[in-house]
């Protein structure tokens, strides 16, 4: 449904809101003013939400930090990363039947702070040598002997992981290679396919509705890229609302045969209710 009429969208009061960041809040370095008072009226309003992003290279606090600096007052509890839903992937994957971790799981990392962090915050360690995944997030000092020591533990029988296929990361400078691209040389290599659990695949909106505490039809999916937030909430069965404030524009949009629930210009244009 695409329309600017605040009255015509005011279809269904939703409990809680996921939210992408870049495109959606703001624009790499620069807040979106209409995104910034749309999430103070929740915060207002007492609603439910979750920032959810495919950036593994942040952990929790460094995402709220430069959420912060935007002006908003959120913590930690209001951000969910790819890298958060990897670790608990991993977890969840891996119980044994006293439904306690399996001691055995191991990874070796390709990725930055946040995947690290992440990794550690339940106990995961690293190996090198013999792991058991191979868990690949956006690594901004990516080498080849790195991708070389994914490829031979994959050859030994580890599993790869990745937390998002995003081809390409859009910046100030233009379209820099993202996640699913350096991904796609282990693949290559390898002949592996790898799990994934970030945004679009339902797996990282699964966790995010448990740490909500809410049910799918009383979340909406929002954000500005077709290709991983509004899929997100095809996926997931959720509702979504496109904000033409980032990447996808409504030409594109308009060509797809599966549309948003909702579409408007700015989150000025959607009313909580």
């Amino acid at each position: 449904m695409y329309n600017n009429d605040k009255q015509a969208l005011q279809a269904k009061r939703y409990k809680g809101y996921f939210l992408d960041l870049d495109g959606t809040i703001y624009r790499g370095t620069e807040p979106i003013p209409e995104a910034i008072d749309f999430v103070k009226n929740l915060q207002e309003q007492d609603i439910p939400f979750l920032f959810l992003t495919n950036n593994s290279s942040k952990t929790q606090k460094q995402v709220a930090d430069k959420i912060c600096a935007f002006g908003l007052d959120i913590t930690e509890d209001h951000v969910y990363t790819s890298s958060m839903a990897a670790a608990r992937y991993l977890l969840e994957t891996n119980k044994t039947s006293e439904d306690k971790q399996n001691d055995t799981v191991s990874v070796w990392i390709i990725g930055e702070d946040g995947l690290r962090d992440a990794m550690q915050s339940v106990g995961i360690p690293e190996n090198e040598t013999n792991p058991t995944y191979v868990v690949m997030g956006i690594d901004h000092y990516i080498s080849y002997e790195k991708l070389a020591t994914a490829c031979l533990a994959i050859t030994n029988g580890a599993k790869l992981l990745a937390t998002n296929l995003d081809r390409a990361i859009p910046t100030e400078r233009g379209l820099l290679p993202g996640n699913g691209s350096l991904v796609s040389v282990v693949t290559t290599a390898t002949g592996v396919n790898p799990i994934v659990v970030g945004k679009p695949t339902s797996i990282i909106t699964r966790f995010a509705l448990e740490k909500i505490g809410l049910s799918k039809e009383d979340v909406i999916m929002v954000g500005d890229n077709y290709d991983t937030d509004i899929r997100t909430g095809f996926n997931a069965g959720m509702d979504t609302l496109l904000v033409y404030s980032g990447l996808t524009t409504k030409e594109e949009v308009s060509t797809y045969e599966q549309k948003p629930t909702y579409e408007v210009d700015t989150l000025k244009n959607w009313d909580i209710l």
